[in-house]
């Protein structure tokens, strides 16, 4: 029987939008129209669905949407040329290339290619620098979700012990960084451990908060739950459209409070994608 209160992201999803709304609103009187570009490369179904998913959000928030949808045998220089050209419009205020991309093409190359100050994902590498040393820019969306999250629910983690599961260079990594600086909603001592270390077991029981950020699905389970603790479950796969989480759902049967198996994270990110869009629209209209 589940006893652990549910962490929801919807709900931290709606405040992130609700300030975006105000901020768009903002722009518009100034005669600026906040600008969030799409790339999509091939034809694969969930990649169409999830810029479907932003472009519907976006006309909802008042951004318009410009889309380049590329064939999945495009070269690289083409896409780079489509990246390019949304450096130089103006009108434009933030990219997001839709990941992943045809196995021939160079995801890496594409993104290094892109204004930094339009990356609406952050993860160029300059924005990670800029996370590294505490400057203002872009802020990885799942990360900076996961801190919203837990901040919205009053979770202190503030000289709490975090661990997070997993050091990908989208997730754990970041998210160490960002929960790790000095600021109310974070300043925590945070540890990454990951499944090269044979004992992970020993540092997730633990944590005082427990953040899942594997990809490997059913890696956490009850036992290596700390009884109380906050549990987050960052990390999924898919199989086919059926999403497989990393936390088992008994673990809620432990934690002291729990994200929801579908509904927790995921909102929160598709919020920050929005919310450094219109940061972006923002920095190049001061």
């Amino acid at each position: 029987m589940s006893t652990a209160r549910l962490l929801p992201g919807a709900p931290v999803a709606e405040s992130v939008l609700d300030d975006v709304r105000e901020r768009v609103a903002r722009l518009q009187e100034r005669g600026i129209q906040p600008s969030l570009a799409t790339i999509l490369v091939g034809d694969d179904d969930a990649s169409a669905g999830y810029i479907r998913i932003k472009q519907k959000q976006a006309a909802e928030l008042g951004f318009s949407s410009p889309h380049q949808h590329l064939s999945g045998d495009v070269t690289q220089a083409d896409l780079l040329k489509v990246i390019a050209d949304f450096n130089d419009d103006k009108n434009v205020h933030g990219v997001l290339i839709q990941y992943p991309i045809p196995a021939h093409l160079d995801y890496d190359a594409a993104l290094q290619t892109l204004d930094p100050d339009k990356d609406v994902d952050g993860m160029h590498p300059l924005n990670m620098g800029r996370l590294a040393v505490g400057l203002p820019g872009p802020l990885p969306c799942t990360p900076a979700g996961i801190e919203a999250l837990l901040a919205f629910h009053g979770i202190e983690i503030s000289g709490r012990e975090v661990v997070i599961l997993g050091r990908g260079a989208t997730l754990g990594r970041p998210l160490a960084m960002l929960l790790a600086q000095k600021r109310p909603t974070a300043n925590a001592a945070v540890t990454v451990v990951h499944t090269g270390v044979k004992d992970w077991p020993r540092y997730t029981q633990r944590a005082d908060v427990l953040i899942a950020a594997a990809g490997v699905p059913g890696i956490v389970k009850p036992e290596h739950v700390k009884p109380g603790a906050v549990v987050i479950g960052a990390g999924v796969r898919y199989e086919g459209r059926r999403l497989l989480p990393d936390v088992e759902e008994s673990c809620a049967e432990v934690a002291g409070a729990i994200t929801p198996r579908v509904g927790g994270v995921g909102p929160t990110t598709v919020a920050m994608l929005f919310r450094n869009a219109v940061t972006a629209a923002e920095r190049a209209n001061p």
